[in-house]
């Protein structure tokens, strides 16, 4: 029986690594000589997203964009420089996310950092932050500029929170001690 698969039965029960695929299809890279250097994973590694409650994927999407932004290579593309060291970039529960998710599904940057957002940023995170925008209050340790950074704060937690700019300066205002409006 000649050009039959030779293999025995145990060698089906074992994964083969060309069996594992991938649910990123990476950018092309159109210059010869782009790597991704040991330095530039350790940096990216020191700002990893890890798929816990208490992180925030707005503000390590944030971060992970200004990496990629420092990362100046002749002609490449945005999107080859967001997709190449982007796995580097999670850990744990975000890591594990990745690598469950469906072969080939991610293809551009806007697709997987949408989905990392649906994953990691769910409608009640989103109405959770939205409440402590429009409830906003001045403490009485805080000065007034202290009170503005951490209203700032809230709102970069939140980009998407779809709170007007009128809103947002009426709910600071209000939220402030009278002694303080009265400067």
């Amino acid at each position: 029986m000649a050009g039959q698969d030779q293999r025995v039965l145990r060698d089906y029960a074992l994964l083969q690594a060309s069996d594992i695929i991938s649910s990123i299809v990476n950018a092309t890279v159109e210059v010869n000589n782009f790597e991704l250097s040991a330095a530039l994973i350790t940096f990216i590694e020191r700002n990893q997203l890890g798929g816990h409650p208490g992180d925030n994927p707005n503000v390590y999407l944030y971060k992970f964009l200004a990496m990629c932004d420092i990362i100046n290579i002749n002609r490449e593309s945005m999107e080859a420089i967001r997709m190449l060291p982007f796995p580097f970039s999670l850990r744990d529960r975000a890591s594990n996310w990745l690598q469950n998710e469906e072969a080939n599904s991610f293809t551009t940057w806007k697709g997987r950092s949408r989905a990392l957002l649906v994953k990691y940023f769910p409608p009640r995170k989103t109405a959770k932050l939205r409440t402590e925008i429009t409830s906003f209050t001045h403490t009485d340790e805080e000065s007034l500029y202290e009170a503005w950074e951490r209203f700032k704060d809230l709102q970069r937690q939140c980009p998407h929170c779809g709170v007007p700019d009128w809103l947002l300066v009426q709910t600071f205002y209000n939220g402030l001690e009278q002694s303080v409006k009265t400067l």
